[in-house]
């Protein structure tokens, strides 16, 4: 069992070898199957297999992806170590042969590798004669400069410029030369459009050159930008997009106010159309609370015994009795106690 410094050194040494590709087969018919395997490759990176026509591990594939059996490709991950090992059917390519199984990476890093294979029964034509003019070679590593904006998170299609530098490695100038951009989804085949780059290099001379490109409206995932000079293609760069969120956030909302707003509009039609009925209010059954006033007047008036410097006369008449007095059970001085004679 490697340890962490074990797999680290590993890994380190499958990122610096070159990729390798070596088949079982090396001619097979149209419906057979070989085995494609592979050595130097960075670990747990995900790979496409293809059988392309037109194409030789000098010049690559001259025709791009086009020129490849898309339909018909397979992918397969590398192990811890940097290699793979898995079967593909024998297909013809659009283009004629000669041929290759092209295997390259699909995220990250950009790394492709060419083993010759011939399909049998398949045409066979020579490849195009390369340009005696001027000649254009990337001299540099393609980036993606620029970043998206606000409007991109709530869809805005996304753009950048692809930067590189190229070389002229021909004998003649090149002048106002015109790159072919593709992007492509995933694994699908690249969309390519016409850029021109307005200006002259010279023979032996190089440029830095700058390449608008723009996805679709609502665009996110894994993309790879593509730079085609003539027949030739020159760099891929990959491009991860996010996920534009915004229109996410914007249809949740609408969820949620669109019925709210229904609702409020519901109840107050049914408010507006349902019959009225004459209620006595509610103030209006209530008793009122009796005032301090009332109370007073409604309780009897005592009656107080005349003083010494009064006379009974003098004693107003409208005195009231207390209710629980009776003048039969009013105590008498004359009348004797109950304690008996002193």
């Amino acid at each position: 069992m490697l340890s962490a410094t074990g797999a680290d050194a590993a890994g380190t040494r499958a990122a610096d070898a070159k990729p390798v590709v070596t088949l079982s087969k090396q001619q097979a018919g149209k419906g057979g199957d070989i085995t494609v395997k592979g050595s130097g490759w960075r670990p747990n990176t995900l790979l496409m297999m293809l059988i392309c026509g037109q194409s030789t591990p000098d010049r690559g594939v001259v025709g791009g992806t086009n020129s490849c059996a898309n339909a018909e490709g397979r992918a397969v991950t590398t192990g811890t170590e940097g290699d793979f090992s898995k079967k593909m059917p024998v297909t013809e390519p659009p283009a004629p042969c000669p041929c290759v199984v092209h295997v390259a990476t699909v995220t990250g890093e950009q790394a492709t590798a060419d083993a010759v294979f011939v399909v049998a029964g398949h045409p066979v034509a020579a490849l195009p004669k390369e340009s005696e003019g001027g000649r254009l070679a990337v001299l540099a590593t393609t980036r993606l400069e620029g970043d998206s904006g606000i409007l991109t998170w709530f869809g805005a299609p996304p753009s950048r410029q692809l930067v590189f530098t190229v070389g002229n490695l021909g004998s003649a100038p090149v002048k106002d030369p015109v790159f072919r951009l593709g992007t492509a989804h995933g694994v699908f085949a690249p969309q390519w459009e016409e850029r021109q780059w307005r200006g002259t290099i010279e023979s032996g001379r190089k440029a830095q050159i700058k390449l608008p490109v723009e996805l679709t409206a609502g665009a996110h995932g894994d993309y790879q930008v593509s730079l085609k000079y003539g027949s030739k293609v020159l760099a891929e760069q990959p491009w991860g997009v996010g996920r534009p969120w915004g229109v996410t956030l914007f249809w949740i909302l609408l969820c949620v106010v669109v019925p709210a707003a229904v609702f409020r509009i519901g109840m107050a039609i049914v408010d507006k159309v349902r019959p009225r009925t004459s209620r006595t209010p509610v103030r209006a059954r209530r008793h009122p609370h009796p005032q301090p006033d009332d109370v007073t007047a409604r309780l009897p008036k005592l009656r107080r015994a005349p003083g010494p410097a009064e006379s009974p006369a003098a004693a107003p008449a409208t005195t009231a009795a207390l209710p629980w007095f009776t003048p039969d059970s009013a105590p008498s001085e004359n009348r004797p106690t109950t304690k008996g004679h002193s």
